[in-house]
């Protein structure tokens, strides 16, 4: 049974298209290529969680799949549509995907290096 308010990654999955929902299952694939992570859906998003802190999310809509990446760099790219300080060490990069395609190798490369931040590799000196 479940309680009142809380919310499951099925809740986001449900009524969603296809193609929505098999782009959210490839970003988790690429997410679990990195090693172990915990997953915390909200009510807004799907989190995705490191030893240190949440470093990802995903909810896929009616175009695709939106979500973010924490980065210790700004990357510019037509995929991700916005990037915002988040601490000194850290932006936020808003993205949008709408093909498997989109989800390629430098799309992966940023999903490790938001692993990694989530492993607590913003905390180096």
């Amino acid at each position: 049974m479940r309680t009142v308010g809380q919310v499951t990654v099925m809740d986001h999955l449900l009524g969603k298209p296809e193609r929505s929902v098999a782009l959210y299952h490839a970003f988790v694939g690429l997410i679990a290529a990195c090693g172990d992570y915990t997953v915390l859906p909200s009510k807004t998003t799907i989190t995705f969680k490191g030893t240190r802190r949440g470093f990802a999310g995903a909810r896929p809509d009616n175009q695709g799949l939106v979500g973010y990446l924490d980065l210790q760099r700004e990357v510019t790219d037509p995929r991700i549509r916005s990037v915002s300080p988040y601490t000194k060490r850290l932006f936020v990069h808003h993205y949008r995907i709408r093909s498997q395609a989109e989800l390629d190798d430098e799309f992966a490369a940023w999903v490790r290096e938001a692993y990694a931040v989530g492993q607590g590799a913003h905390l180096a000196s």
